[in-house]
């Protein structure tokens, strides 16, 4: 469904099992960072109405994603860390040439979106079917079913906004380099890493 080329290996579970804390302050950066980039979308792209109102939509719903997250690092007597750098989004960003037309930067944003959701969305179906916390599995679950709304989203917009044929190339390049990156992660209680 996700069209991931290379799956998370499970035992990254054990790795977060074992840090329940960070994961959540990682994990709660991340929708921070999903809510701050559909606002970036909507300063950079304003004459789009259809992906303004999506992004509107999507930043509330991801600022409720953030406080979910909170509230399950504050309910474990917790607080939340620092942020820290999401290499595998810094790595992904690398992909496509710098430059080049607005539509095209669109493009690419919305393609690179729709991946860090699929990747999220792989996680989160992870966590829930295995993680041993009985609450974190259902609220993972949960989640899981927005980012695979996400996901197809992005992949909609980009299609609409550029040529089908090309942007489902770009598309299946980008999830070829993706894999790439992923030989070298899984190892960290990161969501992504």
């Amino acid at each position: 469904m996700l069209g991931l080329k290379l799956p998370t290996d499970p035992r990254w579970v054990n790795i977060v099992e074992k840090n329940i804390e960070e994961i959540l302050t990682d994990h709660a950066y991340c929708e921070q960072k999903a809510a701050s980039m559909a606002i970036s979308m909507i300063i950079g792209f304003p004459e789009k109405p259809e992906l303004v109102n999506a992004m509107i939509a999507l930043a509330r719903e991801e600022m409720g994603h953030f406080k979910m997250v909170h509230d399950k690092i504050t309910s474990r007597g917790w607080v939340l860390g620092r942020e820290r750098k999401d290499f595998y989004v810094l790595e992904l960003i690398k992909f496509f040439p710098k430059g080049g037309s607005r539509n095209t930067h669109l493009i690419h944003k919305l393609l690179y979106a729709a991946l860090i959701e699929a990747r999220s969305c792989e996680r989160f179906h992870l966590l829930s079917e295995n993680i041993q916390d009985d609450e974190l599995s259902k609220f993972y679950k949960d989640l899981m079913v927005s980012e695979a709304n996400h996901y197809t989203m992005f992949l909609k917009f980009a299609r609409q906004y550029g040529n089908k044929e090309k942007v489902d190339q770009k598309w299946q390049d980008l999830l070829d380099y993706e894999a790439e990156i992923m030989k070298n992660l899984g190892t960290t209680e990161t969501m992504h890493g």
